[in-house]
């Protein structure tokens, strides 16, 4: 049996049904209790579980994240939301300096099960402090993962898997994917595409750390994650529509630990590759992409790899200069057609 469910509420319901199986299991951040969340991620779990499981905290990121990773060391297992991943800055030298650490300063004694949620990404003319993808921040920290799910069926599966997992989960949602509607008014962000999914009627999970095919092609590897996925995916149906060229297209899911077997078969399979994230062009994923790709499979590349980034520039406000800034499936079809033209 299935359901169609939205990414919020596949996300409303992971938490819910982790903490009903796990009285361990409790939520925390700003707004999250009789609110439901400024993005209602947490809706009506204050109703079901209390207050006491469903904690609304002062505005103090760090103050979230210490007693986060403070309620993880006495057996807790705390769902702890940032309300902006913009916000997170805060509460860095906690999910760095500490969380990320404890299993390894105590030689595998403690562990340090948070999941950290986090809003992130643009398209929602949110401004230079709404809108960043600071994802790629806490690539560079052993003991952390960074989890970033594209669809329903995965936001809910990988959130229940970041819950049972013993180490630090920073979970990041992107704000464009979260509804249907707004407002009562249907949102077709993606052409024709309804952006609701068929959802498992039971318990299941998704593994943290494994990339998905989200289309299986031929000729040219596009490897996404998040709102850009549909972007490239949109590409991969123009591309093969209007130049009959087959695109692969790879739904990362995962960050870190990143899922570098399924990438680098896909590229000996097509001889090219694009990469496509919203975060700026410098040291962002796509570049770390890049450099698995070049240094394990070189001899298999046609033609060089491509990054289709945000700009190295603060987020802007202006609705044109935000699409100016954010990819756009037109250009990863111009870049696409280049490559196999090469």
């Amino acid at each position: 049996m299935t359901k169609r469910l939205t990414y919020v509420d596949a996300i409303i319901e992971a938490q819910a049904e982790e903490m009903r199986r796990d009285p361990n299991v409790f939520v925390m951040g700003q707004d999250i209790g009789i609110y439901g969340g400024v993005f209602k991620a947490t809706a009506g779990l204050k109703d079901e579980f209390g207050f006491w499981r469903c904690l609304d905290t002062p505005i103090a990121e760090e103050l979230i994240i210490g007693a986060a990773v403070g309620a993880s060391l006495v057996g807790m297992r705390p769902i702890a939301e940032i309300q902006f991943g913009d916000f997170i800055a805060p509460c860095h030298d906690q999910l760095t300096n500490q969380a990320a650490k404890l299993y390894f300063r105590s030689g595998g004694s403690w562990a340090c099960p948070i999941v950290v949620r986090v809003p992130y990404g643009g398209g929602v003319g949110g401004g230079i402090y709404h809108s960043q993808s600071n994802e790629a921040w806490y690539l560079h920290v052993p003991g952390l993962k960074v989890v970033c799910p594209a669809t329903p069926h995965d936001a809910k599966g990988l959130l229940k898997a970041a819950v049972r997992d013993n180490n630090p989960v920073i979970f990041f949602e992107h704000k464009r994917l979260y509804r249907e509607k707004v407002e009562g008014k249907a949102v077709r962000m993606f052409r024709d595409r309804e952006y609701m999914a068929d959802i498992p009627d039971g318990d299941y999970t998704v593994e943290i750390g494994k990339a998905g095919i989200a289309q299986e092609g031929t000729d040219i590897t596009i490897v996404a994650y998040g709102l850009m996925l549909f972007r490239a995916l949109d590409a991969a149906r123009d591309l093969q529509r209007e130049f009959g060229i087959s695109a692969e297209v790879i739904d990362l899911k995962t960050l870190l630990p990143l899922d570098r077997e399924t990438i680098i078969n896909s590229v000996k399979k097509t001889g090219r590759l694009i990469v496509v994230h919203e975060a700026p062009l410098t040291g962002g994923v796509g570049a770390e992409i890049v450099s698995t790709v070049t240094e394990a499979a070189f001899d298999y590349l046609d033609a060089r790899p491509i990054r289709i980034c945000g700009e190295d520039t603060p987020f802007p406000f202006h609705p044109k200069m935000e699409a100016d800034y954010l990819p756009q499936t037109t250009e990863i079809v111009e870049a696409a057609t280049a490559l196999v033209q090469h």
